[in-house]
């Protein structure tokens, strides 16, 4: 079993940045795929972008790509998503998801989610 705990959201301008951070415990970190998955009200949920276990791939949706990062340290456990050049339809609750296959709505682990809104 693994859990997860999301934090850094909030709420900021258009054109602003947040850094969001996941946080994992219980089983081998290191051995999981790791994602962000984000829900905006009234939508399903989307893919947002994964990293591979080692870092070494990282993938984006395209209404992502070029504004947002993610990464991951494996010594603390924690995989971040860096989002800068924020926009008004960035905002949903964004989940942090775990897997030791392809991240998508069907992921094995799942944190809690936390609140990004970003104002116009």
């Amino acid at each position: 079993q693994v859990q997860l705990v999301e934090s850094g959201g909030g709420l900021v301008q258009a054109g602003g940045s947040l850094r969001l951070s996941c946080a994992a415990s219980g089983r081998t970190f290191s051995n999981y795929a790791m994602g962000w998955l984000r829900q905006a009200p009234g939508k399903e949920r989307a893919f947002v972008a994964s990293i591979s276990w080692r870092g070494e791939s990282t993938y984006y949706a395209n209404s992502v790509k070029g504004r947002f990062t993610i990464s991951r340290d494996n010594t603390k456990n924690t995989v971040y998503l860096q989002m800068n050049s924020l926009k008004p339809e960035d905002t949903a609750v964004y989940y942090c998801a775990g897997d030791e296959s392809v991240i998508s709505t069907k992921a094995a682990y799942w944190g809690q989610g936390t609140q990004v809104t970003v104002s116009s």
